[in-house]
């Protein structure tokens, strides 16, 4: 994969990955399934990831673990356990440069995990804040990549349901960029967990998503048109004060031109946000490809 970075743009590649203190020699690590857990790299809505060995084959991976018997109970956590495992079984089949790789999947007493590879780099939420924006052409290029990982997920039958700056990594050295946490926003169909975590961002879910309707990979496009937004203004194209306020806004309302916040940003750019951010999904972009497509012309030269 070619390097679209200098030196200009850098970053930590710890990724939020330090562990804790690797136990003294002779002692043995807590182990889930077969694999050693070294130490926490992070958490979020439904669990959280560990730094792990793989004994097997001595091989350090990403534990995504998830307390299913904590958060279901009787019919609810059979329905769980079998959708963690088929959504696990279908995001594991998934072979692309920007979607994290799934290795194996398990339980151990009513904890789920997910074997992953281990990441280089931080979430791209990091460069959110108007103090650390990336330059547009960067970020418009990173997006279009990621419209290209979900291109060939959808056409594998798989949709997120979870698209944003927090599920994708990003190590500028190596230009490496991944999506994550593929499959994990589908435990259940109703997006709430028995301890009221709700699956999903609301500020990144489509109107179709909010409105508890049919999901297709339209909707993650919709959740990557908000995500390059954040990119490139550093806000959301929707904000307000309480969940209904924002349901209305996403559902009805027009998002702010983004020009308007950064008159730096390349023509087109508005035209592009019409249709990524359109309420009806059949008058956005009919694919990832698509996506990506639009996006590259706003950085083609004919165009500066």
């Amino acid at each position: 994969m070619r390097p679209i970075f200098d030196n200009t743009v850098m970053l930590d590649t710890s990724g939020g990955s330090e562990t804790q203190p690797a136990p003294a020699q002779g002692t043995s690590l807590p182990k889930l399934g077969r694999y050693q857990v070294v130490g926490e790299i992070g958490k979020g809505a439904m669990g959280v990831v560990y730094r792990a060995r793989d004994p097997m084959i001595n091989r350090e991976v990403a534990l995504k673990v998830i307390p299913l018997a904590e958060e279901f109970d009787g019919y609810e956590l059979e329905e769980a356990r079998t959708k963690f495992f088929r959504e696990a079984e279908m995001a594991g089949r998934l072979s692309h440069p920007h979607i994290v790789t799934i290795y194996d999947a398990g339980e151990d007493g009513g904890t789920a995990y997910i074997a992953m590879e281990l990441l280089r780099g931080t979430h791209l939420v990091d460069y959110t804040s108007a103090s650390r924006t990336l330059p547009a052409a960067i970020a418009i290029e990173l997006v279009a990549r990621l419209a290209d990982a979900l291109h060939y997920a959808h056409q594998n039958q798989v949709v997120h349901r979870d698209i944003k700056p927090a599920n994708v990594m990003f190590d500028p050295p190596s230009g490496e960029l991944k999506i994550t946490d593929f499959g994990i926003a589908r435990l259940t169909d109703s997006n709430r967990t028995k301890t009221g975590v709700v699956l999903g961002t609301p500020s990144f879910m489509s109107p179709e998503q909010l409105q508890g309707r049919v999901v297709t990979g339209s909707s993650d496009l919709f959740s990557l048109g908000i995500t390059l937004y954040q990119l490139l203004t550093a806000q959301l194209p929707f904000r307000a004060d309480s969940m209904p306020g924002l349901m209305l806004r996403i559902a009805q309302e027009p998002h702010t031109p983004a020009r308007l916040v950064n008159p730096a940003l390349p023509e087109g750019v508005d035209a592009f946000f019409d249709r990524a951010l359109a309420k009806p999904p059949a008058e956005r972009y009919p694919n990832g490809a698509a996506f990506a497509l639009a996006l590259r012309s706003l950085n083609s030269p004919s165009r500066n």
